[in-house]
């Protein structure tokens, strides 16, 4: 069975960055794309960035300047540096790739942002 984990979450302050990781069990290479989701209480999940297996990435737009996704396809991984954090980072993130036909979820992190 394919498992992604994340990890990295936390509590920070205003301002503050984290870096998440999102490790595989298997090679990356066999996703066609991996992405970071988040969601937070009461809203819907909504898609942070994704990263093709060729390394093209695409953000949404609240994440454009301040967030940035890398692969390190020899640890079978990927991540998300987010900078300059404000308290509607909020949420729980999760990792997702694409896999043939079928998407693979990781459990998520938790990230809490205080003003």
């Amino acid at each position: 069975q394919v498992r992604l984990e994340e990890s990295g979450g936390g509590l920070v302050q205003a301002g503050e960055s984290l870096r998440l990781s999102c490790t595989a069990s298997i090679n990356i290479f066999s996703f066609k794309a991996m992405a970071w989701y988040r969601q937070a209480p009461g809203k819907q999940r909504e898609l942070v960035g994704k990263i093709s297996a060729g390394s093209m990435r695409d953000y949404a737009d609240f994440a454009k300047g301040r967030f940035a996704i890398s692969r390190d396809n020899a640890r079978n991984s990927v991540y998300l540096q987010m900078n300059n954090l404000t308290p509607e980072d909020t949420a729980v993130y999760l990792c997702a790739a694409a896999l043939g036909s079928e998407s693979v979820w990781g459990q998520g992190t938790q990230v809490t942002v205080s003003s």
